[in-house]
């Protein structure tokens, strides 16, 4: 299915739900994308990779993590296996046998418990855009990190060029170019994108514990971002004004509490990347 939507204009503040509502629901999962959506998010926050016959696949680690793996065997995946079970090496058919939905998590207790795989982002494109149809809603945005590092190209995932020619391919076949934008902390995905695809909007992702400042994020990645989009513990207003002055979107992550959440729109920032979307409509 192609998206026959005519785009609309982002929303002024920007809704993003972080692995669709890892709070919630099991992350990286359709049923997690599809509840967010219910939730009101404008864009829906998610990690690629891919598999060994070249699928793009939604998973935050390279790996299956222990925190949410069943095995098809159905015992619960070691913290010091977790790494064998590599997807780069796997096939797409071969990732649907594993669960990441009913293994409770340690850091997520509200997270809703039901059986869930690793979906292929054509079908999250797919879902979704039926989904909103049904609904009649607007169609959301895609925020898509590509998980990569230096050290670890062609061993867990494709070279940086590689990787982004991979994932526009399926962006381009199923037409959803006005709907994406990619973010990444690895600089080398962004500056590929820039060159060989500059319609589609970079987002520069920095750590908390990076305190290098704007200008030199800036200077490192080699251009102006659309984004910015830092750990929130780094967000003040000097920022924020240094963001606006050049026209580029501030968009802080992960923000957990309301507290916060509340302080940072009022600040001015341009959205927010949480994993609990109810907070937005929270009282």
């Amino acid at each position: 299915m192609a998206c026959s939507i005519i785009p609309t204009a982002p929303a002024k503040f920007d809704k993003q739900g972080h692995r669709g509502c890892r709070g919630l629901m099991p992350e990286n999962t359709i049923p997690a994308l599809l509840h967010a959506l219910d939730l009101g998010v404008t864009t829906l926050e998610m990690d690629v990779v891919f598999t060994a016959d070249s699928v793009a696949i939604l998973s935050h680690e390279p790996f299956f993590n222990h925190e949410i793996t069943t095995l098809p065997n159905g015992t619960y995946l070691g913290e010091d296996r977790e790494k064998v079970y590599n997807i780069f090496k796997m096939s797409f058919a071969q990732t649907q046998q594993y669960d990441v939905g009913l293994k409770p998590h340690p850091r997520f207790p509200q997270q809703e418990k039901i059986p869930a795989h690793k979906p292929s982002l054509e079908a999250v494109f797919d879902t979704v855009l039926a989904y909103q149809q049904k609904h009649q809603r607007p169609f959301p945005f895609f925020n898509i990190e590509t998980k990569t590092l230096p050290h670890t190209d062609n061993v867990f995932h494709p070279a940086p060029e590689v990787f982004v020619d991979r994932l526009m391919k399926v962006i381009r076949e199923k037409k959803m170019e006005p709907w994406v934008m990619i973010q990444s902390f690895d600089v080398r995905t962004l500056q590929y994108l820039h060159r060989q695809y500059p319609a589609i909007p970079a987002v520069l992702l920095v750590e908390d514990f990076d305190k290098r400042g704007f200008e030199a994020h800036l200077q490192w990645l080699g251009f102006t971002p659309a984004v910015y989009s830092p750990h929130y513990s780094l967000v003040d207003a000097a920022l924020i004004e240094k963001c606006h002055k050049l026209k580029v979107k501030l968009i802080p992550w992960t923000v957990n509490d309301k507290a916060t959440l509340d302080k940072l729109t009022v600040m001015g920032v341009d959205g927010i990347i949480t994993d609990y979307p109810n907070l937005f409509t929270a009282r």
